[in-house]
């Protein structure tokens, strides 16, 4: 159907694909578990550039993470929810294997 090899690499995973035919939405969970996961690996990353692990200094370094770095506050938040939609998708996901 496509001429471009790239362009019938997406259709042949995206489009035509086969899938059964009981699918549902609580099959998006396993796909949200990932998308999550990258989320928590890039806001971690970005965090642990700025965090200092001392005793003395660990504080502060949130503080100055949240207050003078561009968008700190943001990705801090970020992750700190990000972990508590991934095990709440990981128990949707783990619910719905064990229910079908």
């Amino acid at each position: 159907r496509k001429s471009h090899p790239l362009m019938k690499m997406v259709n042949h995973a995206f489009i035509d694909l086969p899938s059964p035919s009981n699918i549902s939405g609580w099959w998006n969970f396993g796909s949200l578990l990932g998308v999550c996961l990258i989320i928590q690996i890039s806001t971690g990353l970005f965090l642990s550039m700025h965090y200092t692990s001392d005793t003395l200094t660990a504080f502060s370094s949130v503080s100055h993470i949240c207050r003078d770095v561009n968008y700190g506050w943001l990705i801090r938040y970020m992750h700190a929810n990000g972990a508590s939609l991934f095990f709440i998708c990981l128990y949707f996901h783990i619910g719905r294997g064990i229910y079908y």
